[in-house]
């Protein structure tokens, strides 16, 4: 995951003439801020849907098995990982632009990358379980978990609206 306080070491030599504008090395630091933040979001995203492919062959085995009762229940866990991957990947920007209405401070910027860290790890951790799912697993026991990143995820939406 790119972290945007890395991005001034990997610039070339254009860009490095670019950030002697004054003014410009701001804006240059800015749209690095904007890419770190789209990447960490798909990432995060994507982290979910691959984590699904192991529900989609659970559920698989479970209907080749004809135990086709809990398969609704299943379908609600693949539900809320695509709705909550969907509210990622369409969240508000951890990055505001010269013209916008509303300008991020660059600390809240901070805190929310150091929060989409902690919540990296929780989406990890949420993969790993669903790639070691076992037949005792309950549907219920992951949707708790999904609403746990739920909750996770807004917090770092109040932090951006400056609620936290």
């Amino acid at each position: 995951m790119p972290d945007p306080r890395q991005h001034a070491q990997n610039r070339g030599t254009l860009e490095s003439i670019l950030r002697r504008i004054p003014g410009f090395r701001g804006y240059l630091e800015k749209e690095y801020r904007r890419e770190s933040d789209a990447l960490q979001r798909e990432w995060l995203a994507d982290c979910l849907v691959r984590a699904k492919r192991s529900l989609d062959d659970h559920t698989r085995a479970l209907a080749d098995a004809g135990n086709i009762d809990s398969l609704p229940q299943w379908d609600r866990v693949r539900l809320r990982i695509d709705k909550l991957s969907a509210r990622i990947r369409g969240a508000m920007r951890g990055y505001s632009g010269w013209f916008d209405l509303v300008q991020i401070n660059e600390a809240v910027l901070d805190k929310v990358y150091d929060y989409d860290t902690k919540l990296l790890d929780q989406v990890e951790q949420f993969g790993k379980e669903l790639e070691q799912l076992k037949s005792e697993t309950k549907p219920a026991d992951l949707i708790a978990h999904i609403e746990q990143l739920e909750q996770a995820w807004d917090g770092r939406e109040d932090i951006l609206k400056g609620v936290d």
